[in-house]
């Protein structure tokens, strides 16, 4: 279990995201009482391998329990607690720029209730295993940090999806990558194939058979092995690649069904869907 606590504006919300992409439970601002019972699921819970809780100055209240609820939390499960800091002037600026109160108030002024924030939670960082100031991190490298800090190793940490389509019927809405394969040829036009699929052996052999096909394969498969990579370093969490063909039945089937088998083999999972597969 990762605790995160710290300041009002120094990233929290960033972190949790970050640990949430990579397979934690998250959950924002638990009250403090219902930590322990929280764990308690948690460890029992199949499941769920790691959770991460962002504790802050909403709960202020009950911070003064905060150490010896922190000691019995260690006892039942590993737990660490991050920390996240930075200066008063970049939080004063990133309140302004966001135009939200602080969480104890805007009526005597951010700086002051800053300062005051600071003062409530420096028991809290004193027992913290892992401190981050933020300023010194933009969302990118904050988001690589954390994933570095817990374990959860950023390589081939990426949802990936591989949808075949029919150009006809529409480019998918949510696709960040669109690979056409109208200039191969087609089996539609042989009368055998046309009522087959992609998924199809003879199909898929035929549209193998030509040296263009491998060639694709072979740029296409190379440029997603070097994007990814990229991609995840950048803090990219999904990535829905699309293949298309005219009607979407036969070459983007054959097609997507090649990379799913390429990316596997180079340790990435990738889930395969065919869209237009049913329709004429």
């Amino acid at each position: 279990m990762v605790l995160i606590c710290g300041l009002s504006g120094a990233g929290k919300g960033t972190v949790l995201k970050a640990l949430q992409d990579h397979n934690f439970y998250a959950v924002d601002n638990l009250p403090l009482e219902l930590l322990l019972q929280f764990a308690e699921l948690t460890r029992d819970a199949p499941k769920i391998g790691r959770a991460a809780l962002v504790v802050d100055i909403r709960e202020a209240a009950q911070l003064d329990r905060f150490s010896s609820i922190l000691a019995e939390l260690k006892r039942m499960l590993p737990t660490e607690l991050l920390f996240l800091d930075t200066d008063d002037e970049t939080l004063v600026r990133r309140f302004s720029e966001t135009r939200r109160p602080h969480p104890l108030g805007d009526a005597r002024g951010v700086l002051v209730s800053v300062r005051e924030e600071r003062r409530l939670l420096q028991p809290v960082l004193t027992q913290a295993d892992h401190v981050l100031v933020t300023s010194e991190f933009n969302v990118h490298q904050l988001r690589r940090r954390v994933v570095e800090l817990f374990g959860a190793s950023s390589e081939h940490r990426i949802v990936l999806r591989i949808v075949s389509f029919g150009f006809r019927h529409g480019v998918p809405a949510d696709a960040d990558l669109v690979f056409d394969v109208r200039f191969l040829p087609n089996p539609n036009y042989i009368p055998e194939f046309k009522p087959l699929s992609g998924k199809n052996q003879r199909v898929a052999r035929f549209v193998r058979s030509y040296p263009q096909t491998q060639e694709f394969i072979k740029r296409v498969s190379s440029l997603l092995l070097f994007l990814l990579p990229h991609y995840i370093q950048e803090g990219k969490s999904y990535l829905t690649i699309a293949v298309g063909c005219t009607g979407g039945h036969h070459r983007s089937v054959m097609m997507a069904i090649e990379l799913q088998k390429l990316l596997k083999k180079s340790g990435y999972a990738a889930k395969i869907s065919h869209r237009d597969l049913e329709k004429r």
